[in-house]
């Protein structure tokens, strides 16, 4: 009997970090063959190259898509969607896969869903089931309703995915897979490399050895035309911080353009002593980083999901993450600097909360790639009532 089948679509760096323990569960399991797809953002040097952390880890690639129409506006990711469309119905084709893996809810993931789907080819979600507080939620559930399979990271999520008419046996609350890393990386009780010399970036290299914040904020697609007002009222406050600061950019999404333009304006103008800005890092790393700071400021899900099991104190500004589970280390806050202010004074003098299991315990990668080989190859599915 041949191994079946199983391709994987990576399309940002988020998602490589949420999928990667799948990844590794699938290559090492004996009745499954990896084949892995990477695309979007995640090929492009300026979103930080995670193609090339990806390749590090050891992982063979099987096919690259560049389908990324430049532009951060809606309209670039309508048709960014589409040329992904486009794309990976080839690569499908030369492949031919028994199962697609899908990751979360980002403008190429419905992509990847709606080519397998057209194409009769199994579709397996991760991620499904949540809601958030921008366009992201209509791609998640839409991409429910094209899945034939569910792998979900909380109760909650299931519960929903269930609502939406999906059949019991083919939902599973499998926890988050980047939990799984956060796992392993919460028995660590220090910063091991020197997050300069490995990662390069720009600006000041404060000392970081009586704590520091991580700052990471992204646009929001549904209010894409703030997205500089927005950061400039993060700015303004975290310039004003002592503690060393690490800033990461934002994700390819509608408004990145403004995020961006806010950032570098402000460095400008601005002597930014304690403030170093990366692109990227390995999702090791970063939850590395995260564990040993003092604070999380910005709207980044990994705040609500990692930082969760991690117990780090966040400051989650806007309207991103509304409606998500998260755990007590979130304080929630407008993009109303004052407001920011005060939560960043609160949560610094806040310890690290206990451990939450909200999106799982740590071993949902080896819990995935069981049900992928188990599971019996279904490419129709009838709403249950």
């Amino acid at each position: 009997m041949t191994n079946r089948k199983i391709a994987v679509v990576v399309t940002a760096r988020p998602s490589y970090s949420r999928v990667k323990t799948v990844l590794k569960a699938i290559q090492d399991h004996p009745n499954l063959e990896l084949q892995l797809i990477v695309a979007a953002s995640a090929l492009l040097e300026r979103y930080g190259s995670a193609v090339n952390y990806i390749e590090a880890d050891g992982f063979t690639i099987a096919a690259k898509v560049f389908n990324v129409l430049e532009g951060e506006n809606l309209t670039a990711a309508a048709k960014t969607t589409g040329i992904g469309i486009l794309e990976l119905s080839t690569v499908f084709d030369n492949l031919k896969p028994d199962i697609v893996v899908t990751v979360a809810d980002r403008f190429e993931t419905m992509a990847t869903a709606i080519a397998a789907s057209y194409m009769n080819i199994p579709l397996a979600h991760i991620q499904g089931g949540e809601v958030t507080g921008n366009i992201d939620e209509k791609v998640r559930h839409a991409i429910t309703k094209l899945a034939d399979y569910h792998f979900v990271a909380s109760e909650a999520a299931k519960t929903r995915v269930l609502k939406l008419g999906e059949q019991p046996d083919y939902v599973f609350n499998t926890g988050c897979p980047s939990i799984d890393i956060a796992k392993l990386i919460s028995k660590s009780d220090s910063l091991n490399f020197n997050p300069y010399t490995r990662y390069g970036g720009v600006g000041a290299q404060p000392d970081l050895s009586n704590g520091y914040v991580v700052v990471m904020q992204h646009p929001v697609t549904t209010e894409y035309k703030d997205s500089r007002r927005h950061i400039e009222e993060t700015l303004e406050v975290v310039s004003q911080l002592t503690l060393p600061v690490l800033w990461f950019w934002p994700n390819v999404d509608a408004g990145a353009d403004g995020t961006s333009s806010g950032i570098r304006a402000y460095r400008e103008h601005h002597d930014l002593q304690h403030i170093h800005f990366f692109k990227n890092m390995t999702g090791d790393d970063f939850l590395t980083l995260l564990n040993q700071s003092v604070c999380l400021i910005g709207n980044s899900s990994v705040g609500i999901r990692e930082c969760a099991y991690l117990g780090v104190p966040v400051v989650n500004i806007g309207t991103r993450q509304h409606r998500r589970e998260r755990g007590a280390n979130v304080i929630d806050v407008p993009y109303q600097r004052e407001a920011i202010y005060n939560a960043i004074q609160q949560q610094l003098n806040t310890k690290k909360t206990a451990p939450s299991l909200v999106y799982g315990d740590g071993n949902a990668g080896e819990k995935i790639a069981a049900h992928l080989e188990r599971l019996p190859l279904q490419f129709h599915k009838t709403i249950m009532y």
